[in-house]
């Protein structure tokens, strides 16, 4: 990579080099003093071979907007990530532009033809694949970008942020075995999704740690919506041998457990015992309220907001993989399971 691509090299790319950490880059490029004289030389080489050009927050002001690019808008979950972005995007003067394209590869095309028409300070991709000639098009626009739990394995130098979903998978499915339960239902979500395969992995980490066998029959393939709750609730309780623990990995699709559950004449958590993912508000106020592994939401769409914002400043950022701590939260649709319980006549 010559002078003539330095609008393309970021300092984490400057920083990997180097062999040094991208803190380390954006003090040299602040004029810290507290970088050792032979790290300085080295950076300040390559900044000069790359031919790096800071962006200014002269840059910021002009153009004042970052944009959020979800595949779908038809979630309460979408909804909280755009409340933590603009919470910080309204502190800092920047407004939000709010983009779905359906995973059509024409609307990806026509949202990066609008983006060429007007300025941004940068892109925050949400559950999407960003894919290396959209990458390096926006590389080419000079558009640092964030994404917020990647489909697949982003390029090294674009950050993601994330929550620890193995670790609320493992703390559902350890709840219901320490009330009792051992047949337990899962109801997964879509598996080209980092986040899904984690939880269903934290699910048969639970398990197999409890000495209960992964039964696949107990495994039900899902979307996060409603409806494939629903369809999952159903299936799992036509089973010869149903659940009386069923954990949903989105809330929404807990919700519709919830409605397959109350068709078959039970009751939760008297019959069936369900765990969600998420924490959405509507969890507290479900009838009854949702046990559910809480994502911090509203703090994610916080931090990939920062996170865009101190690269369109040219600044540093700590580190390129953030994962938020998720945390269960019981509430009243969790109990022991009946012996003779009705979801296994």
């Amino acid at each position: 990579m010559g002078a003539d691509d330095g609008r393309r090299v970021t300092i984490t790319a400057i920083a990997r080099e180097a062999g040094v950490s991208v803190p380390t880059v954006s003090r040299v490029l602040n004029g810290r003093s507290d970088v050792a004289p032979d790290t300085r030389e080295r950076v300040e080489e390559l900044l000069r071979h790359h031919g790096y050009r800071r962006r200014t927050s002269r840059s910021v002001r002009r153009a004042g907007l970052v944009d959020l690019v979800f595949n779908d808008l038809d979630s309460p979950w979408a909804v909280e990530i755009i409340r933590g972005v603009e919470d910080v995007g309204h502190g800092a003067g920047v407004g939000t532009v709010v983009s779905a394209i359906h995973r059509q590869p024409t609307a990806a095309r026509q949202w990066l033809q609008n983006l060429r028409t007007r300025a941004t300070d940068g892109v925050i991709f949400v559950t999407s694949h960003l894919s290396p000639p959209l990458h390096a098009q926006l590389r080419r626009l000079n558009v640092p970008v964030v994404v917020v739990d990647p489909a697949g394995v982003p390029a090294m130098d674009v950050p993601t942020i994330g929550a620890t979903n193995w670790a609320g998978g493992l703390a559902a499915t350890e709840h219901l075995l320490a009330i009792g339960h051992r047949r337990i239902g899962f109801v997964a979500g879509p598996t080209h999704l980092l986040c899904s395969r984690a939880r269903l992995d934290g699910y048969r980490a639970g398990l197999e740690a409890a000495g209960v066998p992964v039964d696949d029959a107990l495994i039900y393939p899902g979307d996060f919506y409603h409806a494939s709750g629903f369809a999952g609730g159903t299936a799992l309780l036509d089973l010869a041998d149903p659940p009386t623990g069923i954990f949903a990995s989105s809330d929404q699709m807990a919700f519709g457990v919830y409605e397959a559950i109350r068709r078959r004449g039970l009751r939760v958590p008297d019959d069936v015992s369900v765990v969600g993912f998420d924490d959405l508000p509507e969890a507290r106020w479900a009838s009854p309220p949702l046990t559910t592994v809480r994502q911090p939401l509203v703090e994610m769409g916080r931090l990939a907001a920062r996170t865009v914002l101190r690269l369109a400043q040219g600044e540093g950022i700590d580190s390129p993989r953030v994962e938020l701590a998720t945390e269960l939260v019981v509430r009243d649709s969790t109990a022991a399971p009946l012996t003779g319980s009705p979801a296994s006549t």
